[in-house]
């Protein structure tokens, strides 16, 4: 099969890099390569490469700076996923995307499932809203796959973040007021490899479970668990960390301002998902001891 992956220099594409390797020829591009915001560029990208599937891990991620650009935000969010599914149609390929919990509100008592409906709080979420939307209706053969809190040893995030602030302070407050559940960018590329595999190997394609499905670890946390997590386990891994995790002190969302509002509950249903592929979902710790691992070792 022939693969075209974008956002191969972030936190899921670097992955994507190496758990789709086995599945065929691999075709990955970066901004440099495709700037996801030139709609000339992507239809110029698909219609060269002639894809059987396209894999889109490319996003515009930045959930602050979103509020003030929202037109950038829903250029690469909203509008290529849309022209990605356009061209796909042409190609009878499946296209693959990743959604994120910001769609939704928080308001909800129990973990989102697949059939809610998306009600984001901030342009971030919108725009991705938009983008998810926009490629059901181009197309039926689409795997979008919702997550959460993403991680890895590539790029920055929440980890690294507080593995910095752990070098640096003896003390520290974080969230406990927001729930979800953290999914290493590994996992993500890993069961989206086994999917795809059961696609390869899928008599008829027409009867494949396309659609939607919440993809993220299994277990739940609040950011300062999290936190508190980062610290024990790096700890444990062999980094050396002024900061213990007794001395993370929790806060509420209000003691903590950003420019775009965050939902306080990003816990998302993942039994469709487990039992449409049967699929095991490890618990989130396995994926974060794995990346704090390699980030000690390197």
């Amino acid at each position: 099969m022939r693969i075209l992956l974008t956002g191969r220099n972030g936190q899921v594409g670097f992955e994507l890099q190496r758990a789709l390797a086995p599945l065929g020829d691999i075709y990955a591009v970066g901004h440099a390569e495709c700037d996801l915001a030139d709609e000339r560029a992507i239809r110029g990208l698909i219609r060269e490469c002639r894809p059987e599937i396209i894999v889109n891990a490319a996003a515009y991620t930045a959930v602050d700076r979103a509020e003030s650009e929202p037109d950038a935000a829903f250029a690469v969010n909203g509008l290529a996923p849309e022209i990605i599914g356009e061209e796909a149609v042409k190609l009878g390929a499946l296209v693959v995307h990743y959604c994120t919990d910001y769609v939704f509100d928080g308001r909800k008592s129990e973990a989102y499932t697949e059939a809610d409906s998306p009600c984001p709080l901030n342009v971030y979420g919108k725009s991705k809203a938009a983008g998810t939307q926009a490629l059901v209706r181009k197309t039926a053969q689409h795997l979008i796959f919702r997550t959460s809190w993403v991680f890895g040893a590539q790029g920055g995030n929440f980890v690294k973040t507080i593995l910095r602030l752990a070098r640096e302070r003896e003390e520290l407050k974080v969230v406990d007021d927001q729930f979800g559940a953290p999914a290493s960018a590994a996992l993500l590329a890993d069961v989206t490899a086994q999917i795809l595999g059961q696609y390869r190997r899928c008599p008829c394609r027409g009867e494949f479970p396309y659609g939607l499905y919440n993809l993220t670890a299994a277990g739940e946390t609040t950011w300062l668990g999290y936190a508190k997590a980062v610290v024990d386990i790096a700890r444990g891994s062999g980094h050396v960390l002024p900061l213990r995790s007794e001395n993370i002190h929790p806060i509420a969302t209000a003691e903590y301002p950003a420019l775009a509002a965050r939902p306080a509950n990003s816990r998302l249903a993942i039994d469709l998902l487990r039992q449409t592929f049967n699929l095991r979902l490890p618990p989130w710790q396995e994926g974060l001891e794995h990346v704090l691992q390699q980030l000690h070792r390197n």
